[in-house]
């Protein structure tokens, strides 16, 4: 009963992550410097993953620290430079059309990785997001880039697949999200690293505009809002949690016609109301239904009270537990 009552109130919370993630253009147009992406991906990343690890104090132990990695380059390391790449080379809002379709990546992966097979009401609530969001960021364009839309799609298969991950393995047995959180964010900020010296060189001068604009991207965008992230794929669904998606380029569009003077067509309104319907539409699971629980913990509660190596984190002193 307690889970049901808690549900809408988690379920809001894991939407503020998206929810922020809209703003990120905004901040990176506005605040930031231009042509820098690998370097604002390592800025994000990074810093958020250190200051989550100082916090928590949790070091992964045994296999995973492979887990850990793994995690952290498919829901970072490979989703930032892919989504940045996409970005700077499709028209419009193309990148964010084939984001949207996340919720249908997602379903694909489940029946093989958790076994849980798609419904039909998912994949027509799946294409009635991506549909919304297209007539809310596609606009008129000429031929597209193939290596944005790979890109586009590269980013989308990987944080996919990230997310099932994270599910299917949940957290080691004593660990909280945010240890887990810090361990993908500081593992993903590393790959970035040498990418980002090798493309772009040495990071540019900031003022401090742009010192501001990172420390919230760093901050509230990066580490607040992927601890709430993954804290709700570990007490929700998989598919669910996707579906809470669409509501980043919805929020970017609100934001672009509240504060940067752009405009919203009766298609684009028409657009919001169909992407963010389908987003409700997909929170709404079995009547009576309660989450699953991780394939990690299903196994922990079977295994009970044998505890097996490797299957929990080193613990330093002051440690944070933030469950």
């Amino acid at each position: 009963m307690a889970a049901n009552t808690n549900r809408p109130t988690l379920i809001a919370l894991t939407a503020l992550a998206p929810i922020s993630w809209g703003s990120t253009y905004a901040v990176t147009t506005e605040f930031l410097p231009a042509d820098r992406p690998l370097f604002t991906g390592v800025t994000r990343a990074l810093p958020a993953g250190l200051l989550l690890l100082a916090s928590a104090r949790v070091l992964p132990r045994g296999a995973w620290w492979g887990k850990a990695a793994v995690l952290g380059a498919l829901n970072i390391g490979a989703f930032f430079p892919l989504l940045f790449l996409s970005a700077y080379r499709l028209p419009g809002g193309m990148a964010a059309v084939v984001g949207s379709v996340g919720p249908l990546f997602v379903a694909g992966l489940a029946a093989p990785l958790l076994g849980d097979r798609p419904t039909l009401r998912t994949l027509l609530t799946g294409i009635a997001a991506a549909l919304g969001v297209s007539l809310v960021v596609l606009k008129a364009a000429g031929a597209l880039d193939a290596v944005g839309v790979l890109a586009a799609l590269g980013a989308t298969a990987s944080m996919s697949t990230g997310t099932v991950l994270t599910k299917r393995w949940g957290r080691p047995d004593g660990v909280g999200p945010l240890a887990l959180t810090a361990w993908q964010l500081t593992a993903g900020g590393l790959l970035i690293v040498p990418v980002a010296l090798l493309v772009e060189g040495a990071p540019p001068a900031l003022d401090g505009r742009a010192v501001g604009g990172y420390l919230y991207l760093a901050l509230a965008n990066t580490a607040v809002a992927y601890w709430l992230w993954f804290r709700g794929i570990g007490r929700l669904g998989a598919i669910q949690v996707t579906f809470l998606g669409p509501l980043s380029p919805l929020t970017a569009a609100v934001i672009g016609w509240a504060a940067l003077g752009q405009t919203l067509t009766p298609v684009q309104a028409a657009g919001m109301v169909l992407a963010f319907g389908a987003t409700v539409f997909g929170q709404l699971g079995p009547r009576g239904g309660r989450p699953t629980p991780p394939c990690g913990s299903r196994r922990r509660a079977a295994q009970r009270p044998r505890r097996l190596p490797g299957d929990h984190g080193v613990r330093l002193p002051g440690a944070i537990d933030a469950r």
